[in-house]
């Protein structure tokens, strides 16, 4: 897709065209839904959301997953007390999805796997399936954070970021 057509494909989805897709209710259930992770692992996971990139991305041809590096920083997802903080980033306009797992929980986990997950969600987002493919991702992420992170008997998370998605 040439420069122009990419930047105006991004301009014309906004804030509202997002949050229709990912209304109040299912933004409700997919914080739920990592609240309810949380309590199995010590791991942080944080759901971004953005309609489009800024224009300085577009203008540069900057990829989503550039912009996901960026959002992992600009969210704190890095600022855990075990390095094991992971984002699940959606670019609505692209339908494209990115994850980004911090030092602690990435050495554990082969690209290929990260591979995989993304693949099942960028799937379902292209047939429109939002919530499904969220939902199949934090799963996911919690499998592999309960593999590797599981809370001991006793112990508990603290909850080092906020559960509800970050739209953009």
């Amino acid at each position: 897709m040439n420069r122009f057509a990419r930047i105006l494909k991004h301009r014309w989805l906004d804030e509202r065209d997002l949050a229709r897709t990912l209304d109040d209710a299912l933004l409700a259930r997919i914080e739920a839904r990592v609240a309810a992770s949380e309590k199995r692992h010590s791991g942080e996971i944080r759901v971004c959301a953005e309609a489009g990139l800024p224009l300085s991305y577009l203008w540069r041809g900057a990829s989503a997953r550039e912009r996901a590096l960026a959002m992992f920083g600009k969210l704190r997802v890095w600022d855990t007390e075990h390095n094991n903080g992971v984002l699940i980033y959606l670019l609505f306009a692209e339908r494209d999805v990115e994850i980004v797992a911090d030092r602690g929980l990435d050495r554990h986990v082969s690209a290929s796997q990260w591979r995989e997950v993304m693949e099942r969600m960028r799937a379902s987002f292209r047939q429109g399936e939002f919530e499904a493919g969220l939902n199949a991702a934090i799963d996911a992420v919690d499998a592999l954070l309960v593999q590797h992170f599981p809370l001991a008997p006793g112990e508990h998370n603290p909850n080092e970021l906020p559960d509800k998605p970050h739209l953009r």
